[in-house]
């Protein structure tokens, strides 16, 4: 199969080239479209056999459910057989924007979609290019990230066409994403909110519209062997090609530690990677050392967090030693993320002063 890369921009051949999504969406098909979290690969959420093509183009387990996207709030009726309260008032205060909600689903989304489950995930993105497909389109469209199961997400349409070249027809290129991980989910259906995967929109802001809500304790847990309760959080995902390492302390033990190994992985001939930050990146030794940003600009870490766990696979790193970023905001957010992508491999540096950045 061919993939057209179409870049956005153009004037009358973005109406042309939209009119085409629109079409290939409406017949059964997929395209790749930006979203202002990541990428998403699209398809009609009310076709079985269309939700079926995005597992297979991303080698995505089928009991991994899949986000139904609307551009307008009256569809949430039609994806859900009973919208509560909280839905309302967390869509009043965050949609179009980066808040899937989870609720009981209608016989209007099969269960190809969902999962297999009687929920439905489903939100409203806030990005114009994606609503605009979703209208022009005619249907619901199921979109989890553009890339292959496992690896980083994608934020650039480079990213979609490295993971799945060949395997779908078309990619809108809108340019980089503007937040850079995925959305926040919470789910709905049950007595208390729980939040399922951390995101930009935080436990403090949801707790500010709807009151009561936590945070499912799986999705931050060390232990592999922890289980969240979303589906889709016990696979392995974000994960670059090299092995990556994560090492938390004291900012000065942290590159102590992080040099030393580097030494003893170069011993064994190993091209070694190391993310910092913008304060730290010249402390380190690595071959191949890559700032996330200033330690306090979370949503310039959270930005640029895949597009880095792609560039050591361009360097061809065989393994990767990061900083920890845990923050009050999105902090949590961007720890889950590194955690998934490192397998939960994680060390400890010796403290030996300095400023603590775990």
């Amino acid at each position: 199969m061919e993939t057209i890369i179409f870049k956005m921009g153009s004037g009358e051949k973005d109406c042309d080239t939209m009119e085409k999504a629109a079409e290939i969406i409406k017949n059964g098909g997929l395209v790749a479209f930006p979203t202002e979290t990541v990428y998403g690969l699209g398809a009609d959420a009310g076709n079985p056999e269309a939700a079926k093509k995005i597992y297979a183009a991303k080698g995505r387990p089928s009991d991994n459910p899949l986000i139904v996207h609307i551009a307008e709030m009256k569809d949430l009726n039609v994806v859900s057989e009973h919208v509560p309260k909280e839905a309302l008032l967390l869509a009043e205060a965050f949609w179009p924007g980066p808040l899937t909600m989870i609720v009981k689903k209608s016989g209007a989304v099969p269960y190809e979609t969902t999962g297999g489950l009687d929920t439905v995930a489903v939100r409203m993105p806030g990005h114009p290019m994606a609503l605009e497909l979703i209208r022009k389109s005619g249907c619901l469209i199921a979109a989890p990230s553009a890339n292959a199961s496992g690896r980083p997400s994608p934020t650039l349409a480079s990213h979609v066409a490295d993971d799945l070249r060949g395997r779908i027809p078309l990619i809108l290129d809108g340019g980089e994403v503007g937040i850079g991980i995925e959305s926040t989910i919470i789910d709905l259906t049950e007595e208390e909110p729980m939040i399922l995967r951390p995101g930009y929109v935080t436990e403090s802001m949801i707790r500010s519209v709807i009151g009561r809500v936590r945070t499912d304790p799986g999705i931050l847990d060390k232990d592999p062997a922890a289980r969240p309760k979303a589906p889709g959080m016990k696979y392995r995902h974000y994960a670059p090609r090299a092995d990556l390492i994560i090492v938390e302390g004291a900012r000065d033990a942290v590159v102590k530690k992080v040099n030393e190994l580097t030494e003893e992985m170069r011993k064994e001939g190993r091209r070694v990677g190391v993310i910092g930050t913008d304060e730290t990146a010249p402390l380190y030794v690595g071959d191949m050392v890559l700032s996330i940003g200033a330690r306090e600009d979370e949503e310039a870490i959270a930005k640029h967090l895949y597009r880095i766990l792609r560039e050591f696979d361009e360097g061809d790193t065989d393994i990767i030693y990061s900083e920890s970023f845990a923050a009050p905001g999105i902090g949590q957010a961007i720890m889950n993320r590194l955690f998934k992508a490192a397998g939960h491999q994680t060390l400890r540096a010796e403290k030996c002063g300095g400023n603590e950045i775990v």
